[in-house]
């Protein structure tokens, strides 16, 4: 029979060979093919932000980054039920947030069941418009309210960023616009063009050729002061809503339980490409702001943005 103080002994020893271990799978992470899934159709705005990341820690890493497009809530289940090893990893937008809120029965829970990694990028939406549409978002919100339930607004999808911009947008302004959601924001963009939609809520570095062609019109910029790619634009303050706040954010996410130590290497690597002078340069130019966080300030936001917005789409899950 072993003795109770030799157990304790055995017990502290075998603590302190877990101990490296974790250590030593940081030190060593990543030793094969990493798997960033996103959320959204190839050409979005979440898939642009993975697609000029991952080919950065291709380089840093010595090891493949595959980018996975899986649309919907499909593809934060699947980054859920993944192996808490670091190997698979989301990387989505603030719709996240609000995943629970639109989806009643879910098999995962979309705070619980992930830990932060990082922010990534913050950029203000732009609202778009068909060419022969309204031509500022006064004239926009007039015809709803004298057409009310006749309109619509395109999305990316249920959940993304863009459908919680309007959402916010019709409380703030009292008008009644109907959702049309599509997988993407190439499939939105579409819809503005053809004059399916009335309005969307998208960004720059995916719709700005399209606005500085001319063949949509930016009625007005969400950010608080107009931005330096669009200075024409008005923001939905000077348009005449002072209480709109919204910013869209994007971020890395990994299944809940994934070691510490893999974490703080995730977020260190990752913020090491966002730190990149040549990656901020081009970003900026296309209204995107790089940002960095904790994993903790990013637990916070998602945390902060549930609540939130949260109160906004409890009736739409009805």
């Amino acid at each position: 029979m072993i003795s109770i103080a030799k157990l304790g002994f055995l017990i502290a020893a075998a603590a302190t060979q877990v101990l490296p271990a974790f250590a030593q799978s940081a030190e060593t992470f990543p030793n094969q093919a990493v798997r960033i899934v996103v959320p959204f159709s190839a050409g979005s705005n979440t898939d642009i932000l993975a697609r000029a990341f991952g080919s950065q820690l291709e380089g840093m890493w010595k090891q493949a980054v595959i980018i996975e497009n899986r649309p919907g809530v499909a593809g934060a289940a699947s980054v859920a039920k993944a192996t808490p090893d670091g190997y698979t990893i989301l990387l989505t937008s603030n719709g996240h947030s609000i995943i629970g809120s639109l989806n009643q029965s879910l098999n995962f829970d979309p705070i619980k069941d992930f830990n932060g990694v990082t922010q990534v990028a913050s950029m203000p939406a732009v609202a778009l418009a068909p060419p022969d549409g309204p031509k500022s978002i006064q004239e926009l919100v007039a015809l709803a309210k004298s057409k009310p339930g006749q309109l619509n607004y395109a999305s990316a999808g249920l959940g993304s960023a863009g459908n919680i911009a309007s959402e916010l947008f019709k409380q703030v302004a009292g008008i009644n616009l109907v959702h049309v959601p599509h997988r993407g924001t190439p499939e939105g963009n579409m819809s503005i063009l053809r004059g399916d939609t009335s309005i969307f809520f998208t960004f720059y570095n995916a719709s700005g050729d399209l606005v500085d062609s001319g063949k949509v019109l930016a009625l007005a910029v969400t950010s608080p002061k107009r931005m330096p790619v669009l200075p024409n634009v008005p923001t939905m303050q000077e348009a005449g809503y002072p209480t709109f706040d919204f910013d869209g954010w994007f971020g890395v996410l990994a299944p809940a339980g994934t070691p510490k130590p893999i974490i703080a290497k995730l977020n260190k690597d990752f913020a090491t490409v966002l730190a990149d002078a040549e990656q901020k340069k081009r970003f900026s130019a296309l209204g995107v702001e790089l940002v960095g966080s904790t994993p903790e300030a990013f637990d916070k936001l998602i945390a902060y943005d549930a609540e939130r917005f949260g109160k906004i789409f409890k009736p739409v899950a009805k």
